[in-house]
């Protein structure tokens, strides 16, 4: 699917983020619990949160609440759907950041 110049200027300012970026190449495989991804990136709930709502809000991600747990995943029927799993294809599965990120993956405890 073709996509507006500006559709895909803000696609890549969002994917621009080192995590954004690396969370999205996991969700290329399977979804996420908030507190996996706190675990898993080191980093505080509120700041995940942030880089989840950006996600959200360009419509990459789909939402599953479950209780007082959310979960994400990939968002494929998107328009930039295409466009962003080229990018991530390109992501080598033995990058050091994304093997250490992945390492810290815990089962959801919520």
């Amino acid at each position: 699917m073709k996509l507006e110049s500006t559709n895909m200027l803000n696609c890549l300012k969002i994917l621009s983020d080192q995590t954004r970026l690396m969370m999205m190449k996991l969700f290329l495989d399977k979804e996420y619990c908030v507190c996996q991804l706190v675990d898993m990136f080191e980093m505080s709930q509120p700041s995940i949160s942030q880089h989840l709502r950006k996600l959200k809000n360009a419509g990459f991600v789909k939402e599953d609440r479950r209780g007082q747990w959310r979960f994400y995943s990939i968002n494929r029927s998107c328009p930039e759907f295409e466009a962003i799993q080229h990018i991530l294809d390109h992501i080598d599965e033995e990058d050091k950041l994304l093997k250490s990120i992945k390492q810290r993956e815990t089962k959801a405890s919520c």
